[in-house]
C-alpha cells in the first residue's frame, strides 16, 4: 500500500534548546511532532493529532503546524491549561539530555479525530500512545485505524523516567505491537521496557505481537528484523549540530519512502537515514530548506 496521507499521534511541546548552558532556539517539538512536521515540509498531506493548551505556547504550536503544511484541526486546546515545555541541553557532542516541565497524569484529548481509511499511514509512538489517562481514546483510534486497514509505524521510544509505569501500561506497549505493521526502537527502549540487550533477544520478544522490527542502536549498524531473517544496515558518519529530533526524522524519511514507492528495506532505511542526518546538521527539530526543496525536485 502507498499511503495517501500520514496522521500523527503523538504529545507536543515547546524544545529550548541550551549549549553551554545558555538558551539558543526555541521551537515547537514531540517525538511524532517533529515526524509529521518534516513530511509537512516535504510536501506530503498531514494530519497531527494531539493536545495542547490554550495559552501563547499553544497558539505558536498551532501555527507552526500550519505554515509547515500541516492541519491544526484535531489539536485539542484545553483553556486555561499550559501547554508542556521541553529543555534540552546539548553536552559535547551535542547530544541532548531533557528535562520535561508537564503533567501526564492530566493530559487528556476529548477533541475532533480524524476518520482513519485504509488509505492512510499512521505514525505514533512515545508514552503519549500509552498513556492511561488518554488510553481509551488512543487505544480506540490505533483500532479503528487497524480494523480499517491503515498502514501504523509504531516508534517505541520508551524513556528511563517511566520505568515505574510499566505494570500499567506494559499491556498498551504490547497491544500497540499487535496493531501495528512495523515498530520501531532502540536497544535502550528495549533495554527499559523488557529488560533486554541481546537484539536477537529482542526481536524473539517483539516478534510475539509484530514480525517487523527496525532496531536502531546509536553509531552501530541498524537492523531489520522480517520474519525472513535479520538485515544490517551501517550507519553514516555525521558531523553533528544537535541530535534532538534524528530519530523522530529517521521515521519521516522511512514513511516518506514508503509513500514515494519504495517497496525494499534499503531504499526506506537509506532515505530514513538522508532525513535524520540532515536535522542533525542544524540547530532545529526538522528536515532543512534544502533538502524539502531536492525532495520537491525528485532528487
Amino acid at each position: 500500500m502507498r499511503p495517501a496521507r500520514v496522521i500523527g499521534i503523538g504529545e507536543t511541546v515547546l524544545d529550548i534548546l541550551f549549549k553551554d548552558d545558555q538558551p539558543l532556539k526555541a521551537v515547537p517539538g514531540g517525538s511524532t511532532f517533529n515526524s509529521i512536521v518534516s513530511l509537512g515540509r516535504a510536501g506530503v498531506p498531514c494530519a497531527m493529532v494531539t493536545e495542547a493548551g490554550g495559552d501563547h505556547v499553544g497558539d505558536i504550536i498551532c501555527r507552526f503546524l500550519q505554515d509547515n503544511g500541516v492541519t491544526s484541526e484535531f489539536v485539542c486546546r484545553h483553556e486555561n491549561v499550559k501547554s508542556h515545555i521541553s529543555l534540552a541541553f546539548l553536552d559535547g557532542n551535542n547530544d541532548a539530555q531533557y528535562v520535561f516541565y508537564k503533567d501526564h497524569a492530566f493530559v487528556s484529548l476529548d477533541g475532533k479525530l480524524p476518520e482513519i481509511t485504509q488509505d492512510d499511514a499512521v505514525l505514533f509512538g512515545s508514552f503519549f500512545a500509552i498513556n492511561p489517562a488518554i488510553r481509551p481514546v488512543v487505544g480506540g483510534l490505533l483500532r479503528s485505524a487497524h480494523n480499517a486497514g491503515a498502514w501504523l509505524y509504531y516508534d517505541v521510544n520508551f524513556r528511563k523516567n517511566h520505568i515505574a509505569d510499566l505494570p500499567q501500561v506494559l499491556s498498551n506497549v504490547e497491544e500497540n505491537m499487535t496493531l501495528s505493521d512495523v515498530v520501531r526502537g532502540s536497544v535502550e527502549d528495549f533495554g527499559y521496557l523488557f529488560g533486554l540487550a541481546d537484539t536477537d533477544a529482542i526481536y524473539k520478544r517483539v516478534s510475539q505481537f509484530c514480525d517487523k522490527l527496525i532496531l536502531t542502536d546509536g553509531a552501530r549498524p541498524i537492523r531489520v528484523y522480517t520474519p525472513g531473517g535479520c538485515e544490517t544496515y551501517a550507519v553514516h558518519p555525521v558531523e553533528t549540530v544537535s541530535t534532538v529530533g534524528a530519530g523522530d526524522n529517521f521515521n519521516a524519511g522511512y514513511i516518506y519512502a514508503k509513500m514515494l514507492g519504495c517497496n525494499d528495506y534499503a531504499s526506506r532505511i537509506e532515505m530514513a537515514q538522508r532525513w535524520s542526518q540532515d536535522v542533525c546538521r542544524q540547530m532545529g527539530n526538522n528536515i532543512g530548506d534544502s533538502l524539502v526543496a531536492e525532495l520537491k525536485q525528485g532528487k
